[in-house]
């Protein structure tokens, strides 16, 4: 019989408030949850083989992929196909895994049978849950009641990614658009379509943007276009970065750099004028995910791989986990 998990792609992941755990959820519908202690700091006596094995691993009973991960004090946040589920992380770190918390539908009135929650992002005063979803829509709940707020309906096709700033959200869908919207009154203000765009264009790849994300005066995306640097309040590309890949699914800001990987042999760190500053090799064929911690400075990287890298510096990797 073929090991399914030979095939693996880890599409998600997320880390324990206490940072000694990392979640990764898969395609099978599975979370592994790694213990980041016994793995970064080993005791030499007591190492098994097994070490940089997943320390539980939990199966959903749907079955469903696992799309994204999202983590408060209290709850690990699953987003899976047509549900959103809280489980409580005292249930995430047991042998079993109990009934979620809570669960959340989601309520389309679309005719699609599977809609699977691509993104989440809670805003910053922890009090409200975004959702971007297959259905072309991002959905605003309320964390405390779950109670559905608002949807932001702007899209021509499935939502890709979904971040924050203060009051401002970003989204990016497979409809090559990225919107900004206004949180509070939940409309839409501008857009960019960075397939327009000469500089960053990429027909033969498509036009869908599968990652954008804010800073206080930057935007950067890519996708089928390149990766690139948009000044948030003129709208104008500023840095096209010249990457080897064939896709970008991770880009974000962290420190005075971008971070970004997707269809490419490596993670890369790149300074704002396009500098590439370090390329880290990675196991995945295609990156999904890279969290980053801090206090210790932790980076997991994982994607269409059995394997997850971890990194304490964007030098090397200290670790390859094996989610088996």
């Amino acid at each position: 019989m073929l090991d399914k998990i030979l095939y693996n792609t880890v599409l998600c992941q997320a880390y324990s408030p206490c940072g000694k755990y990392l979640v990764a959820g898969n395609i099978y519908g599975q979370l592994a949850v790694f213990d980041l202690d016994r793995i970064l700091n080993p005791v030499v006596e007591l190492l098994t083989s097994d070490y940089n094995k997943p320390k539980y691993k939990h199966n959903l009973e749907s079955g469903n992929q696992i799309c994204s991960l999202v983590t408060t004090d209290k709850f690990l946040i699953i987003g899976t196909v047509n549900e959103i589920y809280g489980w409580d992380w005292k249930a995430i770190l047991s042998v079993k895994l109990s009934k979620p918390s809570w669960q959340i539908k989601i309520s389309s009135k679309t005719s699609l049978e599977y809609i699977d929650v691509n993104s989440l992002w809670l805003s910053e005063d922890r009090e409200k849950l975004l959702a971007g979803c297959g259905d072309n829509n991002v959905y605003i709940y309320n964390l405390e009641d779950r109670r559905q707020i608002s949807v932001l309906s702007g899209h021509d096709d499935y939502v890709h990614s979904v971040h924050g700033k203060n009051d401002q959200i970003i989204s990016s869908g497979e409809d090559g658009a990225v919107l900004l919207w206004d949180l509070r009154t939940a409309k839409s203000h501008n857009k960019i379509e960075p397939y327009k765009n000469n500089k960053v264009s990429r027909p033969d790849l498509g036009k869908w943007v599968g990652s954008a994300s804010l800073s206080d005066d930057w935007i950067v995306c890519g996708g089928g276009p390149r990766l690139a640097l948009w000044h948030l309040r003129s709208l104008d590309v500023t840095t096209v970065f010249d990457l080897p890949d064939h896709g970008i699914h991770v880009s974000y800001f962290h420190d005075d750099c971008v971070i970004a990987s997707g269809a490419a042999k490596h993670l890369y760190q790149l300074s704002y004028s396009g500098e590439i500053r370090v390329e880290l090799p990675v196991s995945a064929t295609t990156v999904y995910s890279a969290v980053l911690k801090s206090n210790p400075n932790v980076l997991a990287i994982a994607g269409s791989s059995p394997e997850i890298d971890l990194c304490t510096s964007f030098n090397y990797r200290d670790q390859i986990l094996h989610f088996r």
